[in-house]
Parts: C-alpha cells; sequence; structure tokens
C-alpha cells in the first residue's frame, strides 16, 4: 500500500482500519526513515476533520522520538492552538509507545513551555503528557506548579503528578491537601490525587 493511501486510510471510519495504517506508516517510516513522512502527518494537525487529526497525533507518536523536534517547534511556535493542544497529545503518545526509551529532554523542556500557555486546553494537554512521562517531567511540573497563580494550570499539574509513583509527589499532594492557606478548589484537588497515588502505589506494590 502507498503511503498516499494509507493516508486516506487515516480518516477511515473503522478505527481497526486505521490503527492499521497508523502503525504501517510507522514501519514504513523506520524501514525507509522517509523525510516527507513527519511533516506530512504534522500537516494533518491542522485539519478540521477529528478522527483524521487525532490518526495522525497516533501516528507521529508511533513513529517515536524522531518526531520530538518537530512537535516540540510546534507546540512552542504556531499559532493555531488546535495545532499546540495536538502536539503535546502526540508527544504523550510517543510516552506511552516508547516507554522504555528515555523521553527527550528537549521534549520535556517544551511540553514545560508548553505548561504556560494561554490556551487552557493546550496547558492541561502539555501537564497530561508530562504525567505520561512521569518521572523525568516531574520537576518540572513542580516547579511550574510552585510558580503559577493559574488555577486551571494547578489543578491539571496535580492531576498529572498524581500519576507519577515518586515520594516527591506523595509529599507535595500531602503538604497541599493540608495547607489551610490554599485555594480550596486546589486543596480539594490535592486530596483526590492523593488517593489516586495511593491507589497507583498499592497496584504497583502489588504488581
Amino acid at each position: 500500500m502507498t503511503e498516499s493511501s494509507l493516508f486516506e486510510q487515516l480518516k477511515h471510519k473503522n478505527p481497526n482500519l486505521r490503527e492499521r495504517a497508523i502503525w504501517q506508516i510507522a514501519e514504513t517510516h523506520a524501514e525507509t526513515h522517509d523525510e516527507t513522512t513527519i511533516p506530512r502527518l504534522m500537516g494533518v494537525l491542522a485539519e478540521e476533520d477529528t478522527v483524521y487529526r487525532r490518526a495522525a497525533v497516533k501516528a507521529l507518536g508511533a513513529i517515536g522520538t524522531d518526531t520530538v523536534p518537530s512537535l516540540v517547534d510546534s507546540l512552542l511556535n504556531s499559532d493555531n492552538s488546535t495545532i499546540r493542544s495536538s502536539c503535546a497529545k502526540a508527544l504523550a503518545q510517543v510516552a506511552i509507545n516508547y516507554k522504555d526509551i528515555p523521553f527527550p529532554s528537549d521534549g520535556i523542556e517544551g511540553l514545560k513551555q508548553g505548561l504556560n500557555d494561554q490556551n487552557p486546553v493546550v496547558h492541561i494537554a502539555s501537564a497530561m503528557a508530562l504525567g505520561v512521562i512521569g518521572v523525568p517531567a516531574l520537576d518540572s511540573l513542580l516547579e511550574v506548579l510552585d510558580g503559577t497563580d493559574n488555577l486551571g494550570l494547578a489543578v491539571a499539574i496535580l492531576n498529572a503528578v498524581s500519576s507519577i509513583n515518586d515520594d516527591r509527589s506523595k509529599e507535595v499532594l500531602s503538604k497541599l491537601a493540608n495547607d489551610e492557606s490554599a485555594d480550596t478548589y486546589v486543596r480539594q484537588t490535592a486530596k483526590s490525587a492523593l488517593s489516586r497515588l495511593d491507589m497507583l502505589k498499592f497496584k504497583s506494590n502489588q504488581g
């Protein structure tokens, strides 16, 4: 199947066919290192067709760390908030698909800057992606949390921190949950995040 027909298949109503096309694009790129594939997928991130756009996000994630420089560049420089949030989601997909490969530091730094995006959809997507990356991204999340007055961003970061099984996560969440001077909503979020973290620790200990 040609690359053009694979790209057409990314729009298909059948999710199984889309998934197959996503991984065929990634495999073809791994074999050929075709320099047009990543820019072409990046171009789809501006599409209004949500199915097509999400499939391109997944395909960029399936290709892996080769996509990180392009994704960071558009996350930080695109004028289109849909493209910026799609880039953050694609970076999360890279982390999900390649757990055994250290996540590139420029990707973490780009997402850290994405936390300060004016658009809430973008900073929430950036926080979620850093949560998926896990321990290597924890310092970046905590640093921005410490300096922000943005309530929505603080909540997004706390939710991301709750998915990172680390002593520092527990320390920060416990401190905020018990801080009577903190915003009530932030305290409540920290408490529920702490419960999720405890559940995560319990599951990892069982496993």
